[in-house]
């Protein structure tokens, strides 16, 4: 079992840049044991000295604070490389792919150079703010609720029950963001072309009687898993299967719809204009491929990561060494 001082350095360690954390490792639990010894020699049994130093310590995540030498800030330094790294993905990567899209359609409907120009200028502007917002929203929210259970992230008062289990994360950050970012996105893109363009809309409006609704509920489901699975942090077959679940919740309906013609609007009729017909029908087959080969390759993924975290494989809190708790 992991000790009362073990879980508060671990908790004050994960909020200190981790070139800085062997130094401050080694100072924090010298004068912790220095300030237990000091009880015990005064007649304290040592389990009431252990909680009676931690409570006078305080919160962790404040003295941690104070050793790192910085104010408060919006996402600590847990989260920043994670949410910097995946920001800069989605600006560079993600950001280009759907103003080229909407660059596309625009030429479809409107040749004309300047709406083209303006659309692509809108859209950098509206889809890069959405995205630098929603995705630091969500590593603002893991920020305040990856503590543990006990910690709201509101509470003044600080006590030991406060503290988390000491069970470093096996799930990556990253991914847990972009998982809810993306529900995110998609929700808005749908919206939006159904009620923000002034034309016919690319997906089959029909669909808004059940499909569209559901398919808004499978990603709002999708996104509640990845913070289920942050807040679980690690890996098993109960989140194998609640996974496995999520994934074909949203695939199954949506692979049914493409194959079966029911995803884009029959009023839609820019495909037409491109071969015959023949762009909308591999653009189909291609996304029935895709979403079939991402759907498994997820599902085997949390499988083998269950696996893995079932046979007790090692792990180390970044920064701390050497530390091996279950």
């Amino acid at each position: 079992m992991t000790s009362l001082i073990d879980r508060y350095v671990y908790t004050a360690l994960r909020r200190i840049p981790e070139q800085q954390r062997g130094d401050i490792d080694r100072e924090l639990r010298a004068s912790i044991e220095d300030a237990v010894d000091a009880r015990v020699e005064a007649g304290e049994e040592r389990e009431t000295a252990v909680e009676g130093t931690l409570t006078e310590l305080g919160d962790p995540d404040r003295l941690a604070d104070q050793y790192s030498g910085r104010s408060n800030v919006l996402i600590g330094p847990e989260f920043y490389p994670a949410w910097r790294r995946l920001l800069t993905l989605m600006l560079a990567a993600v950001l280009p792919i759907v103003v080229i899209i909407g660059v596309v359609v625009q030429l479809f409907d409107d040749p004309d150079i300047g709406k083209v120009i303006g659309g692509a200028v809108t859209a950098i502007l509206n889809v890069g703010i959405q995205m630098a917002f929603w995705t630091t929203a969500v590593f603002v929210v893991l920020e305040r609720t990856g503590a543990g259970p006990g910690r709201t992230g509101l509470r003044l008062d600080w006590t030991l029950k406060d503290l988390p289990r000491y069970e470093p994360s096996t799930v990556p950050k990253t991914e847990v963001a972009a998982g809810v970012v993306w529900p995110i996105l998609l929700t808005a893109a749908l919206l939006w072309q159904h009620f923000g363009l002034n034309e016919v809309p690319v997906l089959n409006p029909a669909n808004w009687s059940f499909w569209w609704p559901y398919m808004i509920v499978a990603l709002v489901i999708g996104a509640g898993y990845q913070i289920w699975l942050f807040r679980r942090r690690s890996y098993d077959r109960t989140v194998s299967v609640v996974n496995a679940v999520q994934q074909l919740l949203f695939a199954v309906p949506l692979i049914w719809l493409l194959a079966s013609d029911r995803f884009f609007n029959p009023e839609y009729h820019h495909f037409a204009d491109l071969n015959g017909g023949d762009v909308k029908h591999w653009f189909t087959v291609g996304a029935i491929i895709a979403v079939a080969l991402g759907t498994l390759y997820d599902i085997v993924k949390v499988i083998l990561r269950g696996e893995q975290s079932r046979r007790g494989l090692p792990s180390k809190v970044p920064g701390t060494g050497n530390y091996n708790f279950g």
